[in-house]
């Protein structure tokens, strides 16, 4: 009986026995066994470890269980950490789906009121219109239309500033969780499991507001902590200073802050703001920053620093972010301005008028920005070599923080005019102050014995997607850039290196090859490390490598993705590439101005199919017609570039004149690039030849097809050959990459169809830079050398499977290609050599 007891309390007691499935049969282990086998999974977990089987023949207590036994418990074993792990994350998944249910169940009772408001309006108003009293009407309406004013209390003293605070206070959480402002869902912001957040934006408001919820996971005190240093996520925000902090009598905080934000453009001033901001513990728990300005004009620290700034307004505005059960916040933002658009010129008026801009720039970069360091907190962001997420940040921070102060020009700064042709032409900006230091104590501080130069311009430009023209000039720098002024750039990274371009001529090779280093968690916005390959032309450095290096930041380049504007920034760097790094950016900004088209989406599509003869050789010029593209709305934005040179004082002049040419010449490549990429620069259209060089595209597209029959006896596009305009866009959509070039000393493409730019990376505007030679590699151009004269001869060959590569350095696989010549109409001139890549793919 006792040996029976014994035996039950043995088989009941998880501390004492553990029990494991084995081919339908309990397995039991006592104890002492399973505290074995723990300690031996706890070192060793991966089921191939010979350090496993090691440990296991060491341990006396675990030899009489079979191997087989041993090995189903490590399996039952890996099978409960997984199942734990996924319990774990199933668990945190749905406490945020609660608290986003909790957030959505909120937003529409705030809803639900304000439909209610408005139908007893609506309601009100309709009785109104029939009322027979024109005066009990007129009085009526007063009432309501008119909203009693806020008269400013006395700022001279704490009780009146406590009096603004509460006061303020009130109207922020009317916005945030009411209806004091009549908020409409933000076009193209749909709310979801994968979203951010919920954005809305006024529709009929003083000034222009923008309001967002979301769910982020930290503590409320860390959001505030965050939020409260604004030039940290709001890349507009050049200076926030605190004149005055005290204690309010309920628990909270009061200060008195001057702002000052960058201009986006070289067209309008900046904007300052005098604010009291509040923060306080609401009676639920909850954490709320509240600020609005003081007054709209007058005020603030210093009369001097802010000659060159605007005085703008900030209405209540501010965060309230509340604690969620098992871990996390809600978080509520409204932003609320009123930037006196007034001040700029009318054509940039749209981008001070518009809620959605304040929206984009301001209220989704703040939740973005806290969900960004939620996510690299927890360890869901890993970013590449060696780089610590906050290093990632401050080069991307410092980047676009160095362009703003180039375009703004601050005199505070020691910017001064040098040179000025007027307000749509190039501005020449000069600080002999600035040095390239990055810390205050650099350990790489780079003397400059004359300062930094800045040219810089803005214009407009039509009928092109910002993010479109942005991602042509950060894949084809090649089209606007002169690699000599990239490699006097360089060369100012060394100290004492000043040497003026051109006294060491350099030729670009046309690759670039572009590491990406980090991206925000929505991929808005990319930090990148570009390598340009370059070498001198002097024979006796003919092969000293003389590649540049840049660090870049890119935004905005998904047309799909909702974003304030469109940049790409760069600077030199050397090899090295220490964390302070000495930076002195340059770069564009493409900002789009008519925001109320802009709601609807962007259709460009980004593999347009362009001219693909005239636009490339030289010859006269050509109609055009768009086959299969989609359309597009009359889109204008506003381009600034802004470049910057660092200079010694005995070559002043010299580096002004050729920055004024630089970016003159930048200014005509890049309005060339945006005729080229917009709807009315796409594909020719068919018509007569105008000249023998400059074949119509339907013409070069019939020699292409006719050659190839000609020489292989097969018909290039199969299963039978299309005629008339078909003919074209067959070839152009055909599977197999179709490649032409010229038959100059150096071959360089002059055509490729839709598969051939999309192997390369490259568009057709691009291909004139690109060399027959740079596309195959060794033993791919060995390959070619040695039938090249078989080709000639023949007019055909047989090119084995091999290894080509992209404009952007990736290697391409093709399982074949075949060459042929490319005779013109009467049979017996050769035009140009044509290739065919067969099965190609990314490697």
């Amino acid at each position: 009986m006792a040996m029976a007891v014994a035996q039950h309390r043995e088989s009941s007691s998880g501390s004492n026995i553990n029990k494991h499935l084995d081919n339908g049969k309990y397995v039991r282990y006592t104890a002492e066994q399973v505290e074995a086998l723990e300690r031996v999974y706890a070192e060793c977990p991966k089921p191939s470890s010979l350090r496993r089987q090691q440990l296991i023949r060491e341990c006396p207590i675990l030899s009489n269980i079979e191997p087989k036994q041993i090995k189903v418990w490590f399996q039952n074993r890996r099978c409960r950490d997984k199942q734990k792990t996924e319990a774990s994350r199933l668990q945190t998944v749905n406490r945020k789906l609660n608290a986003m249910n909790k957030l959505l169940m909120e937003e529409n009772d705030r809803l639900q009121k304000q439909v209610s408001q408005l139908v007893n309006e609506n309601g009100y108003m309709k009785q109104q219109l029939h009322t027979v009293n024109a005066s009990t009407n007129d009085a009526s309406c007063d009432s309501v239309v008119t909203t009693p004013s806020h008269s400013l209390k006395d700022a001279n003293n704490p009780a009146g500033l406590l009096s603004i605070a509460e006061g303020t206070l009130k109207e922020f959480l009317s916005k945030a969780t009411g209806t004091a402002v009549d908020w409409v869902q933000m076009p193209g912001m749909k709310p979801g499991p994968d979203s951010v957040g919920i954005f809305a934006i006024s529709q009929s408001c003083s000034g222009v507001a923008a309001r967002a919820c979301g769910l982020v996971s930290l503590e409320p005190t860390k959001i505030v902590e965050i939020l409260k240093d604004r030039p940290s996520w709001f890349r507009d925000c050049r200076n926030l200073e605190v004149f005055t902090m005290f204690r309010a009598g309920n628990g909270g905080t009061i200060e008195l802050i001057y702002t000052q934000m960058f201009a986006p453009t070289t067209l309008a001033p900046a904007r300052d703001f005098w604010t009291l901001r509040y923060t306080t513990t609401l009676e639920n728990g909850s954490l709320v920053v509240c600020e609005r300005s003081l007054s709209g004009s007058g005020a603030g620290p210093n009369a001097a620093a802010a000659a060159q700034f605007v005085r703008a307004e900030m209405l209540p505005s501010g965060y309230l972010i509340r604690s969620c059960e098992g871990g996390g916040s809600i978080v509520h933002i409204v932003d609320h301005l009123n930037l006196e658009a007034w001040s700029v010129p009318e054509v940039l008026r749209p981008l001070y008028e518009s809620s959605k801009v304040v929206a984009q720039k301001m209220t989704i970069a703040a939740l973005r920005y806290v969900r960004q360091i939620a996510q690299e907190t927890s360890g869901e962001v890993v970013y590449g070599p060696g780089r610590q997420p906050a290093v990632l940040r401050t080069f991307s921070q410092r980047l676009s923080r160095g362009f703003n102060d180039a375009i703004n020009g601050f005199n505070d700064d020691g910017w001064s005019i040098m040179n000025c042709d007027g307000a749509e032409d190039v501005i020449i900006a000069i600080n002999s102050n600035k040095s390239l230091n990055s810390t205050p104590n650099p350990v790489n501080a780079l003397p400059l014995l004359g300062g930094v130069l800045c040219a810089k311009a803005s214009m407009l430009i039509q009928n092109v997607s910002p993010a479109v023209l942005i991602r042509f000039l950060r894949e084809h720098r090649s089209e606007w850039a002169d690699f000599n002024v990239d490699a006097y750039s360089a060369a100012s990274l060394k100290a004492g290196s000043y040497a003026y371009p051109g006294m060491r001529p350099t030729r670009f090779t046309g690759s670039q090859i572009i590491m990406q280093l980090g991206h925000t968690i929505e991929h808005e916005e990319l930090l990148e490390v570009v390598r340009l390959e370059g070498h001198s032309f002097a024979e006796d450095n003919a092969f000293l490598s003389r590649d540049i290096h840049l660090l870049q930041l890119c935004s905005g380049i998904d047309e799909n993705a909702v974003g304030g504007c469109s940049e790409l920034l760069f600077a030199p760097i050397n090899e090295m590439f220490p964390d302070d790094a000495p930076l002195l950016p340059s770069g564009f900004r493409v900002i789009p101005l008519d925001t109320k088209s802009s709601d609807t989406q962007d259709s460009l599509a980004t593999n347009r199919t362009l001219d693909l003869t005239s636009s490339l050789e030289p010859g006269p010029a050509t109609n055009h017609i768009a086959v299969d593209a989609p359309s597009c709305p009359n889109i204008r934005s506003v381009l600034t570039i802004a470049f910057q040179f660092p200079f010694d004082s005995n070559l002043e002049d010299n580096v002004a004149n050729m920055a004024h040419q630089y970016v003159r010449s930048i200014i005509s490549s890049v309005q060339r690039i945006a005729i080229a990429i917009s709807p009315s620069g796409l594909i020719p259209a068919v018509g007569p030849k105008q000249s023998p060089s400059s074949p119509e595209a339907l013409t070069l597209a019939h020699w292409i097809c006719r050659s190839y029959s000609y020489h292989f006896g097969a018909e290039l596009l199969r299963p039978e050959p299309p005629v008339g305009d078909s003919l074209l866009k067959n070839l152009w959509q055909h599977q197999d990459a179709v490649l032409c070039c010229s038959l100059k000393s150096l071959p360089v493409m002059i055509f490729a169809n839709q598969a051939g730019l999309d192997m390369l990376e490259t568009t057709l505007m691009a291909l004139q830079d690109i060399t027959l030679d740079k596309i195959f590699d060794e033993t791919g151009r060995k390959t070619l050398c040695s039938d090249f004269a078989k080709l000639m001869q023949e007019g055909l060959a047989y090119l084995p499977a091999g290894i080509c590569m992209s404009t952007m350095g990736r290697h391409v696989s093709y399982e074949q290609a075949v060459a042929w010549k490319v005779l013109e109409a009467d049979e017996s001139t050769v035009h140009c050599l044509a290739f065919s890549f067969v099965n190609w793919s990314f490697v």
